[in-house]
């Protein structure tokens, strides 16, 4: 009873709300964002082909050289943001679907967001 009132049960409740409407197609996947507490992911998914077209985390070596150094947890979402962007732009991807993950659209998840979209992402 008493977990059912965890955040992380309201963000999982979110997360499956949003889901009902958010789906990814081969044209226009959708770039579904998970955030830890020292980490932030995010990948391209085709919901109907069930399988992953790009993935980007801050844990990997090319995002890694991009930071120097200790940044904000901001600066690296924004990194994030335009390596998955990159990826997708090089498989001919352009149009994604927005999925927040039940997050709030705000600090980590805005800044890969609109790295995303500068980068040259439509959303």
């Amino acid at each position: 009873m008493k977990r059912d009132k965890t955040a992380y049960a309201a963000r999982i409740r979110r997360h499956r709300r949003v889901r009902k409407k958010v789906h990814g197609t081969p044209e226009r996947p959708r770039l579904s964002v998970y955030r830890s507490l020292s980490h932030i992911y995010a990948q391209l998914i085709d919901d109907e082909g069930r399988r992953t077209l790009v993935a980007a985390s801050d844990i990997e070596q090319e995002a890694k050289g991009k930071l120097n150094g200790g940044k904000r947890k901001t600066d690296v979402a924004k990194v994030v943001g335009e390596l998955v962007a990159r990826r997708a732009i090089e498989r001919g991807i352009g149009e994604v679907v927005f999925d927040r993950g039940g997050y709030k659209y705000h600090g980590r998840v805005a800044a890969l967001a609109t790295a995303a979209r500068e980068a040259g992402l439509k959303f």
